[in-house]
Parts: structure tokens; sequence; C-alpha cells
């Protein structure tokens, strides 16, 4: 009688999971549209404003919300949960049964149409794939480690010594739960800067993404960019600020955690960052009525994927992992690390050579991907429990290299996402020659400095340019890429010639790890230069 019982609350269960049905309701119009985009400053933070003006993005009718008084009609439609909104689709997910969600059109005017989870319900069938987890991660024990491999691999620490460690720069970190970011050491001196500017749960409808959580994975992703530990662990961009949002139910597999992501980055468009990381992906799900095809990754058809593409389009640089199917059925980038508009990040083993997990891209994706690789096997990490370990996955090489690329902004405060992301492509270990494994290989972040350097000042070709000043183990000279070779002579306060090197134009660091703190000149010399700078060592 028991297990006839049991089967009887599972079948309910199966039938009540499976009766309810996912879809997207797109809508004709919006309220108030043009007096919206004429005042920016009502639906817009200020920062996001600046960004946008800054990078000639243009300020449209998607950046304006959803019509709530949609909203509230479909929330008050019989047998209709709404889920999550998308102003830039301007579409809402809603979920309920077949029935409830198709008598929506004829009872409400204001819908375009209804995009089903199910594609068979829209009148043509998906192909049904094995399920795969999309969280990246697996996790394995390290007693005691160092993170320096992990960023020394793409020369970040280089924009380190150069004092570009993220600050003035803002990620927005979509993932799972974040536990303990408020309360563990590893995270201390991220609290103590006030580098935690805001938190989302998109799932829960709340703020809480610290406790209650299903998942550990934002925490250990958040870790590889903005962990420290005194002498043992520094992440790739420790100073940056940082928005926590969770956008992935965990234990349940559905199309409305790409609603609540696209809802996310919307939110993180409007309070001016930067760069997100996501370390999700989504291919098949736990209906596989909803399940995607590996032919449907091509840059254009998950909802996560369109929205990606348009956040790229409001001048949002994005970071995605690539996936970890690389020894499974499906093989290849799921969304959103298909669109154009990501740099989609693969993973290498600490030697960088090709992680076998690591998804790989195909003919039908619009890029190459992967687009780059970082490390992601023996990923150095940091706990919820504060504990230093290694962990495995493209979940981890994704924010490694982003918190890179948050640095290398900075650096280049005036590059548009698309020409920050194009740097980096170029820069990489094998740009010319790029394959489905590594994409464009393992990028170098010093080199795509220095050509992001010469890119900002290409329309003053005559400039000359010792960064940073003050400087403390080396500076960089921009000089006109026409040089050859420039001298470099550095002389103390009384004159003596403390030390001498040549530089090219992409091939300009000067060390001073030799040199005391204090000022000191630096005279630059070549046939068509003779220059001398103040310099600050310190």
């Amino acid at each position: 009688m028991k297990k006839y019982l049991l089967f009887l609350l599972l079948l309910f269960y199966c039938f009540n999971v499976f009766s309810q049905q996912d879809a997207w309701v797109y809508l004709v119009d919006k309220q108030n549209v043009s007096s919206a985009v004429s005042n920016p400053i009502s639906i817009l933070t200020q920062k996001a404003i600046n960004r946008k003006n800054s990078h000639g993005v243009v300020i449209d009718a998607r950046d304006v919300p959803v019509n709530e008084s949609y909203v509230s009609q479909l929330k008050n439609a019989s047998g209709i949960t709404v889920m999550a909104k998308s102003k830039w689709l301007n579409a809402i997910h809603v979920r309920g049964s077949e029935i409830a969600i198709k008598n929506l059109t004829s009872s409400f005017s204001f819908i375009d149409y209804i995009d089903f989870a199910d594609k068979s319900l829209n009148d043509f069938k998906r192909v049904k794939e094995k399920k795969q987890s999309k969280l990246e991660s697996i996790l394995t024990s390290f007693n005691y480690g160092s993170a320096a491999n992990q960023i020394q691999m793409f020369k970040g620490e280089q924009l380190h010594l150069a004092n570009y460690t993220g600050s003035g720069m803002t990620v927005a970190v979509l993932d799972a739960g974040f536990p303990n970011v408020n309360s563990m050491a590893g995270f201390q001196r991220l609290r103590n800067a006030n580098n935690i500017k805001g938190t989302y749960n998109f799932v829960n409808r709340n703020s809480n993404v610290y406790t209650n959580t299903t998942s550990n994975h934002g925490t250990l992703v958040l870790s590889t960019m903005a962990g420290y530990v005194e002498n043992q662990y520094v992440g790739t961009a420790p100073d940056a600020s940082y928005y926590l949002f969770i956008t992935e139910d965990a234990p349940n597999e559905n199309p409305v955690e790409e609603s609540y992501w696209v809802e996310a980055a919307e939110r993180a468009d409007s309070l001016g960052v930067d760069i997100i990381n996501t370390s999700l992906g989504y291919t098949t799900y736990d209906n596989p009525n909803y399940s995607y095809s590996p032919s449907q990754m091509n840059g254009n058809t998950a909802f996560i994927t369109r929205g990606a593409n348009i956040a790229f389009e409001k001048g949002m640089l994005l970071v995605n992992s690539a996936g970890n199917s690389g020894n499974d059925s499906w093989g290849i980038v799921g969304a959103p690390a298909d669109a154009a508009g990501v740099l989609s990040v693969g993973a290498v083993t600490s030697a960088g050579l090709y992680a076998s997990f690591s998804s790989r891209g195909n003919s039908l994706q619009p890029t190459r991907k992967p687009d780059v690789v970082a490390q992601g096997q023996a990923s150095i990490v940091i706990t919820e429990n504060n504990v230093i370990a290694s962990a495995n996955g493209t979940s981890f090489s994704s924010p490694i290299l982003a918190g890179g690329i948050v640095c290398l902004w900075q650096a280049l405060p005036s590059l548009k996402n698309s020409e920050i992301m194009q740097l980096v492509r170029e820069s990489a270990s094998q740009y010319a020659t790029p394959d489905y494994y590594l994409g464009y290989g393992i990028p170098n972040l010093q080199m795509a400095l220095n050509s992001g350097i010469a890119l900002t000042d290409a329309e003053s070709n005559t400039e000359v340019k010792l960064y940073p000043n003050p400087a403390s183990f080396k500076a960089y000279i921009k000089i006109p890429l026409t040089e050859e070779s420039v001298s470099v002579l550095i002389f103390d306060v009384l004159g003596k010639l403390v030390s001498s090197t040549a530089i090219t134009p992409l091939n300009n660091e000067v060390d001073l790890l030799s040199l005391s703190n204090g000022l000191y000149l630096v005279t630059l010399k070549s046939k068509n230069i003779s220059q001398t700078i103040k310099l600050i060592k310190q």
C-alpha cells in the first residue's frame, strides 16, 4: 500500500510539474517612451547615463521599463503566475497551463505574441537532448596554494603592477548563491572598502544572497576576482566594485532562469555596471520539451542569448564560461556563451593545455567560440568555509579572466566594449590560427594594454606618455608607432645615471625594482625624440 501511495504521489507530482508550462509573452508597446528617453535619469542612474554617453551608446526604447499595468493584468489572469520580465525584449515570463496561457491572447489586446518554452506548442518540434548541469564546477580538496599561475598565465599581474587593480570599475556577478561572502575573512578587504554595492536574489525576490542558498557556486566564482588573503591569495580584480545577483535556481532546470538572467542584466545596465561575469550555461531542461538542440546554439535563438546581445549593444562587456560539455554528447558551448556579444572563455590546464571538459565551438556560431581560454583546471578559489582550494570548470576560467579584463578596461577607459574584446582576442596566443578548442588562445593582457594605448592615441601619433606615475615596480612608456627604438636614461635628482634601457612601441616596459623611492628624471632619445619626464618611484 505504501509503495502504491508513493507511486500515486510521484505520478501527481510529475503531472503537476509537466502540466505547468513556461512561456514568454511579448508585448506590443510601452508607456511614455518619448518622455522617458528624453529624460533618461527617470529610468537610469547617472552612472549608467555617463557610461553610455562616454561610449556612444544610444539610450532608446529598450531602456524604458515594461508597462506595469500590463504586468498587473497578467498577474490577475486566471491560472497565470508572472515569473519575470524583460524591458529589453519587452516580454513577460509566465507560468500556467497551456490553455490558460493560450487564452491570454484573446483576453488582452496588449499581447503581441506568445512563445512557449516547449516549442512543440508553437507548432514545431525541438530535438530532445540529454540534460546537462549548468553549474559548471567540480570542487576538489586543496590544503594550501597560490593563485599566482592563473593570473600570470595572461599577464594580469603586470596590470596590477601598473596600479590597475579594478578601482573605479563595476562588475555584476550573475550566479547561484554567495554564502558567507558577508562574513568570511576572504572577502574582508572587499567589505572594508564598501565595494559590495548591492545584492538581489531574482529567484526568491529579495536581497538575501548570503544565506538559505542552494549553492556555494557564486562564492567560489567571486573569490577568483575579489578574494584576498594576506600573503596567500589575491583575486584578479581586488579593488573593483561588485553587484551580486542570484539568477540561478540551482536544484532545478527551467527556462525561467534565462528570464531571471535577462532581468538581472537589465538592472546591471541601469546601475552603470561595466562588466558582467556569468558562470552559467543553458542547454537542456528538466522538462525535455523545453530543451534546446545543439543546432540552436547559433547565437540568436535562446532567450538569454538574445538578451545578452542587447546587453552588449547597451555598452556592457559580458564574459561567460564556455561550458563543461567537452567530454559528453553535447560537446559545444551553450547559451548565452554562443552569443556574438559575449566573450566566451574556455578552460586550459595550469600548463596552458586544453582541458578536456571544456566545451568547444563549431561552425554554427556567428563568431569564433570559445573566444579565448584561461586556467580552468585546478583553478584556485576560496570556499564558503574560507578555505583556499582547487576547483575545475570553465566556471572559474571565466571570472579569472574577467577580473583581468576589468583591470584592462580601467587602464583604457575611453575604449568601447567591442574594442576591449577585440584587444583581448588579438593579444591571444593563437590569434592567427584559431580553432574550436582554444578559440584565439590564451590572452596577453600586457600586450593588449600596449595595443590599446596605441589605439587611443592614434590621432596623436607624436605623443609620448609615461604611466603610471607615480610607479612602484614597473613603468611603461608610450611612444609613436613610427619609432623603431628609443633609449631610456634614468637620472636621480643629483644628475647621476642610475638606469638605462631601450624600448619599442610594443615592448615598452621599464623595470624600476632596483631604484629607491624618490624623484627621477627619465630622458628619452631617438632620431625624432628628445624629451625628459619627471618620474616618482614609490
